[in-house]
């Protein structure tokens, strides 16, 4: 058994079960790809992969128990090095994170220019992406952790940590007839004027869904969803709808054509956080981001975050 078997399996998994593409993901051949996880299978003396044809179409339930470890083997792999490059190359190396535009674009800069002063040797790399997007990144490993806008609920395999909260604002052009309305702004008013808004914020459990059924009405369906707060605010500009977004996103020099709605009375506040996998090996460097992002989480704390051993209260 060979750690590139491994390998392979489990990228051909994270790629919908598609051969070609797991093999362009790992710059090699098709063939090749399919020869190492045959070879893999012969050895195990099980099928991975249930297949139709050439075609792969579904994982096999021992196929999965060995993705599954598969999965933890080279995690612990990437950690054995981490260890290795803390001892021997401690402000050398790669940090990866996982995160969302609004906080690349808006939160992230100050802390990202200064840590890059602090270690101009390290590689950083941003991924954007929704928040389900960047927590299947750390579930699978592929990021050292993820700063999300909306802490998902507890998920077994994950940490999650809160840092700050944030709150939601309506935008609308600034000759808007919302903008003459005397009375109190209600949610079955703002969804009587088209709604465009992130492309996450009506999946279940956001803030904006709670908001809604707390005012026993349905969650309306947005006009446009992006992912982008430019291009939301270039659709608003438009007059195409009114924005829902962070209100962190609205820059009043640059934004002097929209006019920024308070909304917190009717869309609770959002706690943004870290995401991690309680198995990551975190090198210095990494804490240090952290701190730089939240001041309060000092290693000890982090640490005590993410390692303690979680105790159960089975009392009534």
């Amino acid at each position: 058994m060979k750690l590139q078997q491994l390998r392979y399996a489990l990228e051909v998994y994270r790629h919908n079960l598609n051969v070609s593409e797991a093999a362009e993901a790992l710059f090699t051949s098709q063939p090749g790809v399919s020869k190492q996880i045959r070879l893999l299978e012969e050895e195990l003396g099980i099928q991975i992969f249930i297949r139709s044809g050439k075609r792969i179409i579904s994982v096999s339930q021992p196929g999965k128990a060995v993705l599954q470890t598969a999965e933890r083997i080279l995690h612990d792999i990437q950690n054995i090095k981490n260890i290795g490059y803390e001892f021997t190359k401690q402000d050398n190396g790669v940090l990866t994170i996982a995160t969302t535009h609004t906080l690349a674009r808006y939160i992230l800069p100050p802390i990202i220019a200064e840590f890059i002063g602090m270690y101009p040797k390290v590689s950083l790399n941003i991924k954007q992406g929704t928040p389900s997007d960047i927590q299947q990144m750390v579930s699978e490993g592929k990021v050292d952790f993820a700063i999300t806008p909306e802490l998902p609920e507890t998920i077994e395999e994950l940490r999650n940590i809160p840092c700050f909260r944030w709150h939601y604002g309506l935008i609308v052009p600034n000759d808007h007839p919302l903008l003459d309305h005397k009375g109190v702004l209600t949610l079955p008013l703002i969804t009587q004027y088209p709604l465009i808004t992130y492309e996450f914020a009506f999946n279940q459990g956001t803030n904006i869904v709670r908001a809604f059924h707390k005012a026993d009405i349905p969650p309306p369906n947005a006009a446009l969803s992006v992912a982008d707060n430019d291009v939301l605010k270039t659709y608003v500009k438009l007059g195409l709808g009114i924005g829902i977004m962070a209100k962190a996103a609205y820059e009043p020099k640059t934004d002097s054509d929209l006019t920024l709605i308070d909304i917190s009375q009717l869309i609770e506040p959002c706690y943004s956080g870290l995401l991690f996998r309680p198995d990551s090996y975190l090198r210095g460097y990494i804490y240090d981001f952290i701190g730089l992002f939240n001041p309060s989480l000092t290693k000890e704390r982090l640490d005590q975050l993410l390692y303690a051993p979680v105790i159960e209260d089975f009392s009534i």
